[in-house]
């Protein structure tokens, strides 16, 4: 019998751990400083709002690890000695493993600006992250959220639940333009003004100043703006959580190396999740870090196939997120850049009130779709993904695409607002209108 020995009990590690357990009867350690039990990281803030319980983000009951035979150690890694394949623990001493994987996820992203190490200064990624954000907000009556992404949306939702004033530092000229396309971005800037929030664009954080008690007082920017402040959320994006395997044979670019197969240029040691890089990006639309909640549950699965003798690459699919801005649930299939392409043809509308919109992307040369992105409308994932896998022409995804529609029953549907764009654009190719009734995606 093997000892497997995962670091880390975020996604990837935990799916890592169930998977070798369906496929083999090895022995199997999960060790992780941040809590004993696994949960549900996306769940962070409706903890802090109140919504849920801590205890109601753990999907599997407490004894579900004894039953499994899957045991869980609660300790800090210092070092791993990959020749004497062990790990060195703060509590625990020497463990040894006859097969390494390593989970350890990402932290967030620090620049160098001074002050950023003042009390009240930090991300949201841990539970740790949660219960500092938790024990500060009493005495917190404004905070500034540097980046615009998601984690920095949440922490504003998260702190505008309770009443504390929310400035968002962003230095695009509109909100998360970075990867959104424009129209999108401009819909969320305006999405997030309208809600009270304060939001800054195109300005970057200089320094973060001390209140003279060792916790932050004020934000100044580089144009030469002091804001006041008590907590300083640093959302400018994450980074892979290895700093403690730096000086260790380990191969680490920004992550740990791996091949698509996860394994590293240590032998039995394998990296997933947030932490490893792809030596060569999976697919042509993906990047070599993959740093999402689903990408991770895939790569368990994948590595559990190659741990238990079914040596298995990983094969990503088509790409997939989702995400809220406040009210406005956002989704992306497939490729869709901040920017349209020359070889791209887009197909776009959004609704008067300017807070849904559908975004269709087809490749110019063949009319095949190449992506989708939705704002405040929610499209059938299996659908939109047979829709792109087998290259769908123009007409065919006009006259098929109420199939893909979520919302529910009496939600409005606005298929008929983007068939009304294709035919003016291709009179001489039109699709017919069509109210009828949906029959389910059987009929595609």
């Amino acid at each position: 019998m093997r000892k497997i020995v995962i670091v880390g009990n975020g996604i990837s590690g935990i799916t890592a751990a169930r998977h070798i357990r369906k496929l083999s009867d090895d022995e199997i350690l999960i060790v992780s400083s941040e809590t004993e039990y696994f949960f549900s990281r996306t769940a962070l803030m409706y903890i802090y709002m109140g919504h849920m319980k801590f205890e109601h983000t753990k999907p599997y009951e407490d004894f579900f690890w004894g039953k499994n035979k899957i045991d869980l150690l609660q300790d800090y890694v210092n070092k791993i000695d990959f020749e004497g394949k062990s790990l060195s623990t703060r509590k625990s001493g020497e463990i040894q493993y006859d097969k390494l994987i390593l989970a350890v996820g990402s932290k967030p992203n620090k620049f160098g600006w001074p002050g950023q190490d003042l009390e009240g200064v930090q991300g949201l990624y841990s539970y740790q992250d949660l219960k500092t954000m938790e024990a500060l907000s009493s005495t917190t009556k404004h905070a500034v959220i540097v980046g615009g992404g998601l984690i920095g949306i949440e922490m504003g939702e998260m702190f505008h639940s309770r009443g504390i004033e929310v400035t968002f530092l962003v230095r695009e000229s509109d909100f998360w333009n970075n990867v959104l396309p424009p129209e999108e971005a401009a819909m969320v800037s305006r999405h997030i003004k309208s809600r009270g929030f304060n939001l800054i664009l195109e300005s970057e954080l200089e320094r973060i100043n001390d209140d003279g008690n060792g916790r932050v007082g004020s934000v100044k920017t580089k144009e030469g703006k002091t804001i006041e402040c008590q907590f300083v959320g640093l959302t400018v994006g994450v980074s892979p959580n290895v700093d403690f395997l730096m000086n260790s044979f380990l191969d680490i670019k920004r992550g740990i190396k791996v091949n698509e197969f996860f394994e590293t240029n240590m032998p039995n040691v394998y990296a997933i999740g947030d932490c490893a890089e792809f030596e060569t990006a999976p697919a042509s639309d993906r990047k070599n870090i993959e740093q999402v909640w689903y990408t991770g549950r895939m790569h368990g699965e994948t590595l559990a196939q190659t741990i238990c003798g079914n040596k298995t690459a990983y094969k990503p699919g088509m790409w997939f997120n989702s995400a809220k801005f406040l009210d406005i649930e956002y989704q992306v299939y497939g490729q869709v850049g901040n920017q349209p392409m020359d070889e791209e043809e887009h197909i776009y509308w959004e609704h008067p009130k300017g807070e849904k919109s559908i975004r269709l992307i087809f490749n110019e040369s063949d009319g095949t779709l190449k992506g989708i992105n939705l704002m405040g409308i929610r499209y059938r994932h299996e659908v939109v993904e047979k829709m792109i896998r087998d290259k769908w022409d123009k007409k065919k995804v006009m006259s098929k695409l109420k199939h893909a529609n979520f919302d529910p029953e009496f939600f409005e549907r606005y298929e008929e607002e983007l068939i009304k764009i294709y035919n003016e654009r291709y009179p001489d190719d039109k699709v017919k209108s069509s109210k009828s009734k949906i029959f389910g995606i059987f009929n595609l």
